[in-house]
């Protein structure tokens, strides 16, 4: 059995406007535009990355912004909201802000004992701010929020299901363990210091969900080189069906759609976003893995513009 899983990724939303999902991501959230790419499936659509100052794992929340996509619905089946982790003192700060930006927010609320702020984002993708001391210092990037306050990566995602049984085991498997319930929720924790808490809300009358913009597309575990095709033959033992890892430049992939209908990633941590860009200069530019530079031009052509001062 490979070792356990320390959290999560990345996890992948699908958006609309390319340019509004950048300015929300990063002057409203503060988080930086660490990779500007394609959807590798899908070259007629931007894969547009953000995170903390180098993109590390477990900080890098990533959108494909389908111009004019029709909304989805959420619902069972899907990574139902996604929480970012914020320092305990920063509640009042980012209600403030909300306000301020007018972000469709809700008043903060008490689960498990941490604070915890649900939003929006323009597409509707319900997120959370939880609050709580021991979040890491991290590396936030330079930008609209001071570091004292900045979101430091993952809390981790909720899932809603109709049936948790089989996915419970499956996370137990992964090193999350049972860490209690509230409610309907049932929390699943595991041993790293950023996305390691997957919630799981079961409800078998709750309407399925539908994709579009405003859900989650999957949600990326993390795992090495070494270990992912352990991690692989461990899913096939599962009775699920991974996929062949895939080779996305940033880290490598598999990919497979769990019993309740969710589609999880297992990426490696390694090479990391700095594999063909430097640190400094992240997401400045279009970047393509080698596969895909032949057709630069189609690709450029077929893609709305997003330029630097659009962020602004």
């Amino acid at each position: 059995m490979p070792g356990d899983i320390p959290g999560i990724h990345h996890v992948t939303a699908v958006g609309s406007d390319p340019a509004r999902n950048a300015r929300f991501y990063t002057e409203t959230l503060g988080l930086r535009l660490v990779k500007r790419s394609v959807n590798q499936d899908d070259t007629s659509v931007y894969h547009l990355f953000y995170g903390d100052h180098g993109g590390s794992p477990g900080t890098s929340m990533t959108v494909f912004p389908y111009p004019n996509a029709r909304p989805g619905r959420v619902g069972n089946g899907q990574a139902s909201a996604v929480a970012f982790l914020i320092p305990g003192d920063a509640v009042d700060y980012w209600v403030d802000r909300f306000g301020a930006e007018g972000v469709d927010a809700d008043e903060p609320r008490e689960r498990f004992g941490d604070v915890v702020i649900p939003f929006r984002d323009p597409d509707g993708l319900p997120l959370e701010l939880v609050a709580r001391a021991d979040a890491p210092a991290g590396d936030p990037p330079e930008g609209p929020v001071p570091a004292d306050h900045a979101i430091r990566g993952f809390f981790g995602v909720t899932l809603s299901l109709s049936d948790a049984d089989r996915t419970a085991t499956l996370l137990e498997t992964m090193g999350f363990e049972a860490a209690g319930d509230e409610g309907d929720r049932r929390r699943y924790v595991a041993d790293g210091d950023l996305g390691y808490v997957v919630d799981v809300v079961e409800d078998p009358d709750a309407r399925s969900g539908r994709p579009g913009a405003g859900t989650v597309h999957h949600v990326a575990f993390q795992v090495t080189q070494a270990t992912q095709p352990e991690w692989r033959q461990v899913l096939m033992d599962h009775g699920l069906r991974p996929t062949e890892i895939i080779d996305r430049k940033w880290f490598e992939s598999v990919y497979t759609r769990t019993t309740g209908g969710v589609l999880f990633e297992y990426a490696t941590e390694e090479p990391g976003y700095t594999v063909d860009e430097d640190l400094e200069h992240l997401g400045e530019r279009l970047v393509l893995p080698e596969w895909l530079e032949g057709r630069r031009d189609e690709i450029e052509a077929s893609l709305p513009p997003l330029e630097l001062d659009e962020l602004a």
